[in-house]
């Protein structure tokens, strides 16, 4: 089954300030979320790319609104374990279902298309596979490998899932020391139920403590105007920080992808996510990049030379 349908429930919504779901189709975005149209030869030339290699992008599964400025930079976040996951998160436009069998030549034809690409750094990310023993960690680590060996010079930030917990398996991924460890919290601890229902709060910041104890950088990323409050954010920023010191945070505004998904309860103001990004800062984190557009990898190797310091040895 790849339709989602969610709603917010009573119980989720317990204790919140009223905030009336905006309506899918009668909704107004403001002027602030326009975003650049795919087009260009820098575009042209990483979608001939992607195409040559049949890779997949998270980019095109999860209709990114920032595909076109991207990918006319030559800047693309490489999907890796297919295109279906076996989870049904209330926001993900990526197909929910039963993957099919793993394609364990991917970490060749991925490390040769960003070795094509000549960048100072990727963004690789991928489903959850919670059908395998391991999640598919070992492909993580093999992937790795791969960009390492065709493209030393390129920085590699793995943007990875939870893998149910097995801390075995997260060590697949930290033994191939990638230079920003990735695992996004998504949102608030309240609304866990329908956002990441397969997802546990406190699991995911154990895993970001657990790289970051291992010597790596880590980072992780949340999106708002899904029913959350700004109280709750401020909470979720001190529990990261606290539960695992995390270096990089985005924070991004939440754009329904279908009537099928979770519905957009506020659109945040520009001003508010600059007092996020003030917050957070001031809460310890390294760096914060905070907008409307913004997502996980947007920016994403501006980020890192924003911390002046160097990347995890390898």
């Amino acid at each position: 089954m790849n339709v989602k349908q969610f709603s917010l429930s009573t119980q989720v919504l317990d204790n919140a300030p009223a905030s009336p779901p905006l309506d899918f189709v009668k909704r107004k975005k403001p002027g602030w979320l326009r975003a650049k149209l795919p087009g260009g030869p820098g575009y042209q030339r990483l979608r001939a790319l992607v195409d040559e290699h049949a890779l997949h992008t998270v980019c095109e599964s999860a209709k990114c609104p920032n595909l076109g400025e991207c990918w006319a930079r030559g800047t693309a976040t490489i999907m890796i374990l297919g295109d279906v996951c076996t989870r049904s998160c209330g926001f993900c436009h990526i197909k929910t279902g039963r993957p099919p069998i793993l394609d364990t030549d991917e970490p060749r034809r991925v490390g040769e298309a960003v070795a094509l690409m000549h960048l100072k750094h990727i963004v690789i990310t991928s489903v959850n596979r919670d059908e395998l023993p391991d999640g598919g960690a070992g492909l993580w680590a093999q992937t790795i490998n791969e960009i390492r060996a065709k493209s030393p010079e390129t920085s590699i930030e793995v943007l990875i899932p939870d893998f149910c917990g097995d801390w075995d398996a997260l060590q697949k991924v930290i033994d191939a020391r990638p230079d920003i460890l990735n695992h996004n919290m998504e949102t608030v601890r309240r609304m866990y139920p329908v956002v990441r229902p397969q997802a546990k709060y406190d699991r995911s910041i154990e895993l970001l403590r657990r790289g970051k104890d291992r010597g790596l950088r880590v980072k992780t990323g949340i999106m708002v105007g899904i029913g959350e409050t700004d109280d709750e954010v401020s909470q979720l920023l001190e529990d990261v920080v606290d539960g695992s010191s995390c270096d990089i945070l985005t924070i991004g505004q939440y754009l329904q992808p279908t009537r099928n998904h979770l519905p957009i309860t506020r659109w945040v103001s520009p001003e508010q996510f600059a007092e996020f990004k003030r917050l957070g800062e001031a809460i310890g984190f390294g760096h914060v990049e905070s907008g409307p557009l913004v997502r996980s990898s947007y920016h994403a190797e501006e980020q890192v030379l924003s911390l002046g310091k160097p990347l995890a040895s390898r």
